[in-house]
Parts: C-alpha cells; structure tokens; sequence
C-alpha cells in the first residue's frame, strides 16, 4: 500500500475519530461565519462531503483540520446571503457579544471588534477577501494553512487579507482590527 493509499486507509478507518476531534471547532467557525441555524446544515454537509471524499484527500498536500475548512468555506459560499445577513444583523446588535463565543479565536474578534460597523465593512467584502480574513481571525489558520485550505497560492493569500485590512482600516477610520503575526 503506497502512503497516501495508507493514509486515505487510515483517514476512512479512523472516521468517527477524525470527526470527534474536529466537529467542535468546525462548527465554532461556521456558526461564527452564518449563525447557529445555518451551521448544524453547513457542518453536516462539510463532514459528510469528506467523507465522501475522502478517497482523495491527500495528506502531502494538508492536514485533514486544514482540508476541513477548506470544505467548510466552499459550502460557507453557497449560503453567502445568510452569512450577509447574520453580519448585518450583527451591525444592529446592542451588547457584549463576547459570550456567545468560547475560543480565543473569537474573542480576537468578537466583544469590542465586532461592533456594527465592523461586522458592516466584513459585509462588504467580496468573498475571497473575506474567507481569508475569517480564516485568520476566527479559525487562526497560518497564510500557509489558508492557502492549501482554498486553493490559491500562498502570495494571494497575503494580499487578500492586506486588502481586507485595508479595507477594514479605512471603514473603521484608521483602526486595525485583525492583528496577525503569521506569514
């Protein structure tokens, strides 16, 4: 058995495993991307597309966390107007949002950072823009991981999210709401 055959053998084996460890946190990112409602639907679909697929995941080119998401984020594009309207409705939100989110990942981005006018300039951009700065700030996938994740070279990831920023700076009059240290 070749090594990647191996290791699809020990992905579709160990299953139940590979969903015990990931289905939190999955779930964490999608319900912060659309809403609690939509992310049962989104996380159902995202574990069961890999299982599906899992006869040709490869684990040369991510680890299976790092091709989850990627999955996660595709199905998150097909429910892009819920994902809009849960920002916008974000926007009109009073209150500490803090609570709703368990993970240090959110916290980077919820309680002071997403405030309306925050969750009003992510509304507004465009998708690729926005997936990766979401998979910055909420999953905290390195510019590597993200780039494997949606496919898309490392250097694009890069200039997504310095787009994204600035984008976001120039929204919220000057303020940076995404620090990242990872390159």
């Amino acid at each position: 058995m070749t090594g990647t055959a191996s290791a699809v053998h020990d992905l579709t084996a160990s299953f139940e495993a590979v969903f015990d460890a990931y289905f939190g946190e999955i779930h964490r990112y999608v319900a912060q991307r659309l809403g609690p409602d939509d992310a049962e639907d989104v996380v159902a679909e995202t574990f069961l597309a890999a299982y599906r697929r899992r006869d040709v995941y490869d684990p040369s080119r991510a680890t299976v966390r790092t091709w989850l998401y990627g999955i996660a984020t595709k199905l998150i594009g097909k429910h892009r107007r819920s994902e809009i309207r849960a920002l916008k409705a974000l926007r009109v939100a009073d209150g500490d949002l803090s609570g709703h989110f368990d993970d240090q990942a959110a916290a980077r981005v919820s309680a002071q950072a997403l405030r309306p006018d925050l969750a009003r300039a992510i509304a507004r951009l465009n998708q690729g823009d926005r997936d990766v700065l979401l998979l910055v700030a909420l999953a905290g996938l390195s510019h590597e991981e993200i780039a494997v994740a949606l496919g898309i070279p490392y250097g694009t990831v890069g200039s997504r999210l310095s787009r994204a920023r600035r984008k976001l700076r120039d929204a919220l009059g000057g303020v940076n709401p995404v620090e990242d240290s990872r390159g």
